[in-house]
């Protein structure tokens, strides 16, 4: 889906005006290959990545409310569940950044390259270690605010549908359940995730394609319909991969056994005041 996705507006604006013709124009003119184009590096690139922001924000998030202690860290949870984040995405994105270039100049600049081990070579004979992060601060604009948006609405959704929506203590739901909340939660912060993330997304892309540009002149060349144009094709794709990997996150720690914080309860302390 990124591949139609990202042509409408990094392409040819004019031959794909959005993800239906994108799809269809692609299938025409590449057949199934060109949907897949860019594979290995959106593979590897979002591996490594999720890797260090999954693994990272729970490190994170323990050390940030040890400082905090427990009060102040339930009292402040949501500003905790953003800092962790933002945090872990930081690091995340050093090892995105290099993969994200490679993906993006596959899939937007035809004639270019066609695979990962093409594309990479070329890359760093015509611009050297600059070609791979270049596009990281812009990087950091799209990712970070798209993954604390990620993990605090993921950890308020899942205490709201508990509170309001799960007819019983979270304690007293099967496994199935817990991660059909997961699920849910996940689809629903993903919605949010992609939104707050798309602008910066298409400068982002049209950045890493083209040599010598800077974000800010892209931007501006854009315009904002332009930052917004695949807004659909987005949600539609960040919204079913974060639910999928939350689900996937929750599911592997069932699996291996592994503790699974309960959602967050005042302390005792607290309660007392009450």
């Amino acid at each position: 889906m990124e591949s139609p996705a990202h042509r409408p507006r990094q392409v040819d604006p004019g031959k794909y005006k959005g993800i239906l013709s994108g799809f269809s124009v692609t299938l025409r003119d590449d057949g199934l290959r060109g949907l897949a184009r860019g594979w290995a590096p959106t593979f590897l690139g979002y591996s490594l990545q999720g890797f260090f922001k999954f693994g990272l924000y729970e490190v994170f998030k323990i050390r940030y409310a040890q400082l905090l202690g427990e009060e102040r860290a339930y009292a402040w949870r949501t500003g905790l569940y953003l800092a962790a984040s933002a945090s872990a995405e930081f690091f995340a994105d050093m090892a995105l950044a290099p993969m994200e270039a490679v993906k993006v100049r596959v899939q937007t600049q035809p004639g270019y390259a066609s695979t990962l081990r093409s594309a990479a070579p070329r890359m760093y004979g015509e611009e050297g270690l600059r070609a791979f992060y270049k596009g990281v601060a812009p990087l950091w604009m799209r990712q970070i605010p798209y993954t604390m948006m990620k993990f605090a609405c993921f950890e308020r959704t899942v205490e709201a549908l508990y509170k309001h929506v799960v007819p019983k203590p979270q304690s007293q739901c099967t496994k199935a359940e817990q991660l059909g909340v997961t699920f849910v939660a996940g689809y629903i912060a993903g919605v949010f995730c992609a939104v707050v993330s798309h602008p910066a997304d298409s400068v982002v892309s049209v950045l890493n394609k083209e040599q010598g540009s800077t974000a800010l002149g892209v931007l501006q060349r854009l315009g904002l319909a332009g930052v917004w144009k695949g807004l659909f094709a987005r949600i539609l794709m960040i919204g079913t991969l974060t639910a999928l990997q939350w689900f996937i996150y929750d599911s592997v720690k069932v699996y291996l056994g592994l503790p699974r914080p309960p959602v967050a309860q005042a302390p005792e302390s607290l309660k007392r005041q009450e």
